[in-house]
């Protein structure tokens, strides 16, 4: 009897489920709804795949991107599965083939983009097939208030009406409590798990600088990282091509990489990322999904991200190997200025645009948080932990100043108001500006009504985004960022606590310096070394040859446990995590041949 566990050992390679998997594919076998938000490189892909194989009609699945589409595709065709993928990058001759090797029962998986499955025709055929399963990726598209908002994925709400008895599962790497509640909303009506499998990745260093010159400021850090590969991320194409070629200018093998390339040369920069030492891909967050590369080293930001949950998203593609990995983003008060008018200028209701603002407020509160960067961001999505050591406030604590009576004061309009209202209306009362909103309302009537007009606007919204970030105010992002005192809040206003803050008049510039040796994954030895490099050469050669990146070949992860156990014979390379019997049957002799000829 086929299970879960032969299906991992037999199909895919892998001896062990990792943490959360097992559960998750349990609840889906189970027929049950469920949304997974599962970090990056947590296995996503396996908790619905494993399924699909063991059911008896087909699982539809809806991905984001035809190179994603592709990628994974081709990658469970390698394993020896059978799978369809139907988009507008193949021809309809193509796409009907692949069709019917789903109705005609070869393939138990059918890849779909929102917009093709989401057609009347489309819909009707699949009344017809009957499928067993339903999956999302990428789910935070489909909330209405998620970071990356995409009209089709919303759409999918018809699925759970047009097919009722069909489970959906749903998968993420990133979404607040407010976002999780909307995807399940959306998807199955709030009828189903919502399983969160944390969201800490302790090995990654967390660090923001601001001030300065941002070239200056990269090239600074690049010092540290000691010949590593990672990725710089860009607001825009132009920056990416800036930033490449200072870093060449520099020494460094530095690679753009944007949605404006041609396929071809996309392809070739992330092959070289995947299978040479010490590159440095300079991109916009056209990079980053779906790429399996472990020993990514740093990932450093030159321009504020759109939000909390794209800037995790982005960080959690580092040290996937478990090894140390750094994070730096890099802000100036010009990045928040080009968010935040990004927002104005977009097509969203104008409720979507205050919440989009709201994040982007807690995005600058983490930015300015005098206290473990990690215990922030965890806690803005639900999770928490102890000071982590591995942060710049932890290793070099910022200078703070006594800000008690200046919070006092921000609090007690926060009261006076009905704590009901964000940071605009809040601090539009504090200093006394007479607005329609507070004459409506009556607030400029209000004892505190401009108690606070000596402080300057800018003073004041650093004041409240840090005392966000401490946890003495809370933002309600379902409630369009209304600002409400907590316990220690109220313990500030009470005058049983004080609170501060840094000292917000001054900036400065830092960055986590710690030093390190060139970095890898297992700490290989020079032969071992070497050895590596052969393999991943001989992985570009086949992969180019299928015209497909490197990782759908073997991963990373893979050649290194290659390396580790050195196989003589197909039954011990049989042995290595990530190598099935059809990838066995592919590649073992040619990889066999690298590993004997270089022991």
């Amino acid at each position: 009897m086929r299970t879960p566990q032969s299906i991992l050992e037999t199909v895919f390679g892998f001896q062990a489920f990792r943490p959360g998997q097992a559960d998750i594919i349990e609840t889906i076998q189970r027929g049950e709804n469920i949304l997974a938000v599962l970090p990056t490189g947590a296995g996503k892909s396996l908790c619905y795949q494993i399924p699909a194989l063991l059911g008896d009609r087909p699982t539809i699945i809806v991905s984001p991107l035809k190179s994603l589409m592709d990628n994974q595709t081709f990658a469970l065709r390698q394993n020896g599965v059978d799978v369809a993928c139907i988009h507008s990058g193949q021809s309809r001759d193509e796409n009907i083939r692949q069709w019917r090797s789903v109705t005609e029962g070869q393939a138990k998986m059918l890849y779909l983009s929102p917009e093709q499955l989401m057609t009347e025709r489309m819909l009707a055929a699949m009344v017809k097939l009957r499928p067993a399963l339903f999956v999302v990726d990428e789910a935070h598209c489909v909330a209405k208030w998620g970071p990356d908002f995409r009209e089709d994925y919303a759409r999918l709400t018809q699925l759970h009406q047009r097919f009722p008895d069909t489970p959906i599962a749903a998968f993420t790497a990133t979404a607040d409590g407010a976002t999780r509640d909307d995807i399940a909303d959306v998807l199955f009506s709030g009828r189903g798990r919502i399983v969160v499998q944390g969201f800490d990745r302790p090995n990654l260093s967390l660090a923001v600088t601001t001030g300065g010159n941002k070239r200056a400021a990269l090239l600074e850090f690049m010092k540290t990282t000691n010949g590593a590969s990672g990725i710089v991320y860009a607001l825009s194409r132009k920056n990416t091509e800036d930033m490449t070629e200072v870093l060449r200018g520099a020494g460094y093998k530095a690679l753009t990489y944007h949605a404006g390339m041609e396929d071809a040369d996309r392809s070739e920069v992330l092959n070289r990322f995947l299978s040479e030492e010490g590159v440095v891909v300079v991109a916009t967050i056209a990079f980053g999904m779906g790429i399996d590369k472990p020993d990514i080293r740093f990932v450093y930001h030159v321009n504020l991200p759109s939000s909390m949950e794209a800037y995790y998203q982005e960080i959690g593609r580092a040290g996937r190997d478990g090894q140390p990995a750094d994070t730096v983003l890099y802000y100036s008060y010009g990045d928040v200025s080009q968010r935040a008018r990004f927002i104005s200028d977009g097509n969203g209701s104008s409720e979507f645009k205050i919440r989009e603002r709201q994040r982007l407020e807690a995005l600058l509160a983490y930015c300015e948080a005098p206290k473990c960067r990690r215990r922030v961001l965890l806690d803005y999505f639900g999770d928490n932990c102890e000071p982590c050591g591995n942060c710049d406030n932890c290793l070099s604590p910022p200078a703070l100043i006594d800000a008690t009576d200046n919070l006092k004061l921000i609090l007690d309009v926060i009261e006076a108001t009905g704590a009901r209202f964000g940071q605009g209306h809040v601090i539009d009362v504090a200093r006394g500006k007479v607005t329609e909103k507070g004459q409506a309302r009556g607030h400029d009537n209000l004892p505190q009504f401009g108690q606070v007009k000596h402080m300057a606007e800018p003073f004041l919204k650093a004041l409240i985004r840090q005392a966000t970030a401490s946890g003495f105010i809370e933002m309600d992002i379902e409630r369009m960022g209304a600002l409400r005192p907590t316990d220690l809040g109220r313990a500030v206003r009470a005058g049983q606590r004080r609170f501060e803050c840094k000292d917000f008049t001054k900036t400065t510039r830092k960055t986590i310096n710690k030093s390190r040796g060139k970095p890898s994954a297992v700490d290989l030895k020079p032969d071992d070394l070497d050895l590596l490099g052969k393999l991943k050469a001989r992985r570009l050669e086949l992969a180019r040859e299928a015209d497909k990146p490197a990782f759908t070949v073997f991963t990373d992860a893979t050649l290194m446990d290659m390396v580790r156990r050195k196989p003589q014979t197909l039954d011990e390379m049989l042995a290595v995590n990530g190598v099935g019997p059809s990838k066995l049957e592919r590649f073992g002799p040619i990889f066999l041949e690298v590993l004997r000829d270089g022991v």
